[in-house]
């Protein structure tokens, strides 16, 4: 079990690039590295594809890194290597760049590679997650969302929607307005969170979907969001409110359950059951968010998880607002009754 509390924060922000099949992410990347945008970044690639370097290669400083004319550097990784012995040759280069992208593979779940980032000292200590973008085929995306032959399985598609911080639609030009409204509709159920942007021809303003801080968001945004996932339900005292959210009809079995606690949890009962919780259910527990009030801190505590991964860490000061707890669990086959349970035994006597 992995817990992350970056105290650091001169760290290299990586990007987890996804997307199905088909949903522009080679398209999207030769735009970085090709477009003078003025930002020095690093794509892990995991072959050459289609990327385009012959006509902007400068130099190649090791065998499988390549500096582009635009500043971008571009590692091109065998599926077969270590994602982390790679950034541990791109930390040794961190003077070349500012920012890691790492593209998965189109039927790739995102959350695995996320977590490689968290299982090797050197890595965790000079990286930090900064969010999961995931693109969405505006025209095609449909019929994977809808797969009859994955009903009621893991879904990859459904997946990288799920666990994404940030979702592009893109190759919006091959869809109607009225498609794309009914496409975000859609996208909403399955991540009520994520920000939603769109995009033709995998060009997007940069500054949109690099340092956003989506894994781990500021407090004001992040509770906006609880706040519209949770915010009709009433408040009791010990009690956990909320509601349970189906996420798509064509995969019932990923859901979303809200909690409310006008009690101040205690910390090390409620890490130890996260602990506890997210290392037995890791694999189906899809993403975990919070704002959370601890007993006898006057700091709101921001939760975000992936997997069994863990990221638990003060924020700022309360300020005039309620103080209270919102969490969202997100993932296949949750025991609503066994979470509210779990979490009113770490509620604290003492404010």
């Amino acid at each position: 079990m992995q817990v992350y509390e970056p105290q650091d924060t001169n760290k290299i922000p990586v990007t987890i690039l996804t997307g199905f099949l088909g949903a522009g992410k080679t398209t999207l990347l030769n735009y970085i590295l090709t477009e003078r945008h003025g930002h020095r970044i690093a794509v892990i690639e995991n072959e050459f594809g289609e990327i385009d370097v012959d006509s902007d290669l400068v130099l190649a400083s090791e065998e499988e890194i390549f500096q582009m004319k635009n500043g971008c550097i571009c590692c091109f990784v065998d599926v077969r290597n270590d994602l982390v012995e790679v950034m541990k040759k791109l930390i040794a280069q961190r003077d070349r760049f500012d920012h890691v992208i790492v593209e998965t593979s189109g039927l790739a779940d995102p959350t695995p590679v996320a977590t490689s980032f968290f299982i090797d000292p050197d890595v965790m200590n000079a990286t930090e997650l900064d969010a999961i973008v995931t693109l969405v085929d505006a025209k095609h995306i449909g019929q994977h969302l809808h797969d009859t032959v994955l009903d009621g399985k893991p879904n990859q598609a459904v997946d990288q929607i799920v666990a994404a911080d940030r979702i592009v639609i893109n190759k919006t030009d091959l869809a109607s307005e009225a498609a794309l409204a009914d496409l975000e509709h859609e996208i909403r159920g399955l991540n009520q969170t994520a920000g939603i942007l769109r995009s033709q021809y995998g060009v997007v303003d940069l500054g949109s979907i690099l340092g956003i801080s989506g894994f781990t968001p500021s407090y004001v945004a992040e509770r906006a969001k609880l706040l519209d996932l949770d915010g009709e339900h009433g408040h009791g005292h010990g009690h956990g409110h909320g509601h349970q959210h189906n996420h798509a009809s064509h995969d019932a079995t990923v859901t979303s359950e809200s909690f409310t606690f006008d009690q101040p949890f205690n910390l090390p009962r409620l890490r130890s059951f996260l602990e506890q919780h997210l290392g037995e259910q890791g694999e189906t527990a899809f993403r975990t968010k919070g704002i959370l009030w601890i007993a006898g801190d006057d700091r709101f505590h921001v939760l975000q998880a992936v997997h069994e991964l863990i990221d638990l860490r003060p924020d700022h000061a309360w300020g005039d607002e309620k103080r209270e707890n919102r969490l969202v669990f997100i993932g296949r086959g949750l025991d609503r009754g066994e979470l509210e349970a779990g979490l009113g035994a770490c509620l604290s006597e003492v404010m």
